[in-house]
């Protein structure tokens, strides 16, 4: 008879061997992968990078408090860039968060490797999970060749209709907007106009029917719970793969809130084929209604609109809808080609409130990024699989090496010379590469609409 104390002494041997086996294997991935990461840097003449985000706390915890109080109070990306002038770490620096090390860049070769020449090294990996409980799963939060390029595919073909949109639905929103700040007398805070103004838009655009239809949902708890969630959602961003640690509870009814909003629209058209056709609801709800041919499921309808209506509200609003075109009528296509100095004026408003100021990337493989590296940041730095690069529109567009000393002030004239032609990447209000933003267009169509002076 086998003595049980046999057996339990068996059967610790046998897991400890086992785990000395597993971790005899991942030391040897491990130290693999160092190697193969060395022969990788000296191939490609990378050096190591010089520059570091300095912290005070442990885990850099006190640099999340202050991006957390600088969210907390509307100016997060502005404080950031002023830190980041103050402690000297230049374009690209490491940054370690959390324990996890990674990487941030504004060199505009740095991104043009990452968005571009070598876009099949990168993938968004885990930062976009932070974002599932407000869009769900669709185009800004897909990876891959089959699930990214099929839902790229289908919303290229919506906002390539919606480029020849008539002009004439903004009319309602335009109208109530003037409406409305004719109400005030004084002075007006004009960014929750302009919020509201470029939310009925888009809805416009994207669900096929005035914001204002909408009769479940009140208008302004929409607004500002869309609001809300796209303020906790950067945060959790930031967390990265500690984002799911930053969940309020108003932050779970926020998300099922602006969920139910898109809900309510997609069902509104699928009933509206039952009622009425296909062909008369399709003139109606083009956008939800093509999608859902293509997807044959209302909640991934329900996500892909999401995903187009999340464009971070900014200060840009206010610049970019006072211009006041007083031609007598209807902007057409033809007349907005010819204005020149509107057009610089509207390179000048993307680049001071870029509509996709912040990013991020993982590295898919080991790879490489041309700028970083060595004493002067000039030579190529490493980046090992897995570890993230954050990038910035916003603080690249202030850089005094392009723009000139007089970075902060709103100078359309700067863009009438030569001197801005072909900086590349260094320009970038719509993000670049094959994930450039599908409705790029369509926000300088909406920024030469008229507004018309009632006095």
């Amino acid at each position: 008879m086998v003595d049980s104390s046999d057996l339990l002494y068996a059967l610790r041997l046998c897991c400890l061997a086992l785990l000395l086996s597993g971790w005899a294997y991942l030391y040897i991935q491990k130290r693999y992968q160092i190697q193969a990461d060395k022969a990788f840097s000296q191939e490609h003449g990378c050096e190591p990078i010089r520059k570091r985000l300095p912290y005070k706390w442990p885990l850099a915890i006190d640099i999340l408090k202050y991006q957390y109080d600088a969210l907390m109070q509307g100016n997060l990306l502005a404080y950031q860039a002023d830190y980041f002038q103050r402690v000297q770490v230049g374009h690209t620096f490491e940054v370690k968060l959390l324990g996890r090390i990674g990487y941030f860049t504004s060199n505009p070769k740095n991104l043009e490797a990452m968005l571009q020449t070598n876009f099949d090294d990168w993938e968004l990996g885990s930062s976009r999970n932070p974002l599932l409980p407000m869009i769900g799963r669709g185009i800004f939060t897909q990876d891959g060749h089959h699930a990214w390029k099929h839902s790229r595919e289908t919303m290229r073909r919506q906002f390539a209709r919606m480029q020849y949109q008539d002009l004439r639905l903004f009319e309602g929103p335009i109208n109530d907007m003037l409406a409305y700040l004719q109400s005030f007398t004084g002075v007006i805070d004009l960014q929750p106009a302009f919020f509201r103004f470029t939310l009925a838009t888009t809805t416009s655009l994207i669900f096929g029917e005035p914001f204002v239809d909408s009769k479940k949902i009140d208008d302004e708890t929409f607004a500002e719970n869309f609001d809300y969630t796209s303020l906790v959602s950067a945060m959790r961003m930031r967390l990265a793969d500690w984002g799911w640690v930053y969940n309020p509870s108003r932050y779970r009814t926020a998300c099922a809130l602006v969920n139910d909003y898109a809900t309510m629209y997609v069902n509104h058209a699928l009933q509206d084929v039952k009622e009425n056709g296909e062909e008369v609801a399709t003139k109606r709800h083009p956008f939800i209604l093509d999608l859902f041919k293509e997807l044959q499921d209302a909640k991934l309808v329900r996500d892909q609109l999401m995903n187009a209506v999340n464009r971070p509200p900014s200060n840009a609003s206010a610049r970019r809808y006072s211009l006041l075109l007083k031609t007598g009528g209807m902007v057409t296509r033809a007349q907005i080609s010819k204005m020149t100095y509107l057009r610089c004026v509207l390179n000048e408003t993307n680049r001071l409130y870029t509509q996709i100021p912040m990013n991020i990337r993982t590295a898919k493989r080991t790879t490489c990024l041309p700028k970083g590296g060595g004493p002067d940041g000039k030579s190529p730095m490493l980046v090992a699989k897995g570890v993230g690069v954050a990038f910035s529109a916003y603080y690249m567009h202030r850089s005094k090496e392009v723009y000139g000393v007089d970075v902060d002030e709103f100078c359309p004239e700067r863009w009438e010379g030569p001197e801005l032609k072909n900086i590349g990447f260094a320009f970038m209000p719509f993000h670049g590469g094959p994930r450039r933003c599908l409705g790029s267009k369509i926000p300088n169509l909406l920024q030469c609409n008229r507004l018309v002076s009632k006095r």
